[in-house]
This record gives structure tokens, C-alpha cells and sequence, in this order.
């Protein structure tokens, strides 16, 4: 049991949700997903998690595991080209998770999410948390664009555009 993260679980600034994340930011954020969908045909979610529960965290459940429950439950899996993704945020514990659909992930090399994480990262450690997942999902949509271009067809948004914060 990882008594450190049971307390920033607990006790960490993920009661601060609705300050660093106000509904213009999911605005914001929402915008910027639906743009960069425009340019290509992958589908691009985002989760935003203020805490895991302590039970979770003590049976060892860690933010990737997380992560990939929600890329099932939130059916990122089940697009067209095979080509969703999932940014996840974890705020409790200062976790970034991406999670890549069959199509991508055996296109884009881990250390090209890696390199995205580092980048949202950075800005989160500048209290720059708009900036962060803006920054998440530009670089998560050139990557898209450039493995799964538009290709001039109309496309059916297949996942909602807007952040989903728990």
C-alpha cells in the first residue's frame, strides 16, 4: 500500500477542480478538440480526474489503470479507424496518461506521447492548467493529422468533443 498516494488522493489539490478547470476553460478546451478534428479523422477524448478513492488506490489501481478503464467505458476504442485517443488527467497524484487505440498506437512510438506528457506537464508545474490540456491536444491532433489525415469526406464526430471531469 503507497501511503503517499492514499494521501494525495486524500488530501492533494484535487478539490481545486472547479478553479483550475471554470466552464470557460471546458470551453476552451472543447473548442480546441473540435478544431483539430477538423484535420484529422481520429477522435481525440479528454478525462479530467480530481482524485482516485483511497479503496482504489489501496488495492493498487494506478492512474494508467485508470486511464484504461476509461478508454473502455468511454468506448475511445470503438471509432471507425481504429484511431481514438484518450488524454487523462489525474490531478491528486500530478499523472498524465495517454491512451491510444489500436490504429495509432502502432503508428506513433511511445516516446512521442511521452514527449506530449513532458510538455503538459511542464505547464501544469507553472499553474497553466488551459495551457496544458490545450497543449495535450494540439500535439495529440498533429499526430493525428499526420498518421490520419482529413481526407476531404465528411466526418461524424464519433466522441464528444467536450472534457469529461470526474
Amino acid at each position: 500500500m503507497d501511503i503517499k498516494r492514499i494521501l494525495s488522493n486524500l488530501f492533494g489539490a484535487w478539490f481545486h477542480i472547479g478553479r483550475h478547470f471554470p466552464r470557460t476553460t471546458l470551453d476552451a478546451i472543447t473548442t480546441a478538440v473540435g478544431e483539430g478534428e477538423g484535420r484529422h479523422r481520429g477522435e481525440l477524448r479528454v478525462a479530467i480526474e480530481s482524485r482516485l478513492y483511497v479503496s482504489d488506490v489501496a488495492a493498487g489501481m494506478t492512474a494508467r489503470d485508470r486511464a484504461t478503464m476509461l478508454f473502455s467505458h468511454l468506448r475511445v476504442w470503438d471509432t471507425e479507424d481504429n484511431s481514438g485517443v484518450l488524454l487523462y488527467v489525474l490531478l491528486a497524484e500530478h499523472r498524465i496518461e495517454i491512451v491510444a487505440d489500436r490504429g495509432i498506437a502502432k503508428v506513433v512510438a511511445p516516446s512521442e506521447w511521452a514527449a506530449i506528457t513532458d510538455h503538459m506537464r511542464n505547464e501544469f508545474a507553472q499553474g497553466r492548467y488551459r495551457e496544458a490540456v490545450q497543449t495535450g491536444v494540439a500535439e495529440a491532433g498533429e499526430l493525428l493529422a499526420r498518421h490520419f489525415p482529413a481526407n476531404g469526406e465528411p466526418r461524424r464526430n464519433q466522441l464528444p468533443d467536450r472534457p469529461l471531469v470526474l
